[in-house]
């Protein structure tokens, strides 16, 4: 008998990160204003028909200090096939998008105040997109309107 399919194993996309537990704190390494490098992430579960994967990081503790939701990482037409995003990686033949800090790539938690909560929302999509480079998450959010197959969260603490 052949093993299971890990790779559909929790009956639906999965984000996870060797670098930390969903809720708990993201390593320092990854901070803004120390290494600034995205953790690694382990992707799983994707659907058959996804055409490409879409990711986000972003931080909704920041409306009170910053007045908006800051967009740390917009990331797409990452390969479906894609089961692992290195430390420091979107993924091969992706397309970083602008982050709050201005800069088109992944920018770090550096929350002012407090310890902040961060979401890594990924998607699964339809089609692959024909976004700018340096499109923003608006942006994206827009453009896979109507193009979600299934979609996965992990989520990260920081402090100052």
């Amino acid at each position: 008998m052949a093993p299971p399919d890990e790779s559909d194993a929790s009956g639906g996309l999965a984000l996870s990160s060797p670098a930390f537990d969903d809720g708990d704190e993201i390593p320092r390494t990854h901070g803004y204003t120390n290494e600034n490098t995205s953790p690694p992430l382990r992707i799983s579960g994707v659907p058959s028909d996804a055409a490409s994967l879409a990711l986000v990081m972003d931080d909704p503790d920041a409306v009170k200090p910053a007045g908006k939701v800051w967009d740390h990482w917009v990331v797409w037409n990452i390969d479906p096939a894609t089961m692992n995003l290195d430390e420091g990686s979107g993924g091969s033949g992706s397309v970083e998008g602008q982050n709050s800090y201005g800069e088109r790539s992944y920018g770090g938690p550096n929350p002012p105040d407090r310890e902040h909560t961060y979401r890594f929302v990924l998607y699964a999509l339809d089609t692959e997109l024909d976004l700018a480079t340096g499109a923003t998450k608006a942006d994206l959010e827009s453009a896979i309107e109507g193009h979600v197959l299934d979609e996965a969260r992990l989520t990260g603490t920081y402090a100052p």
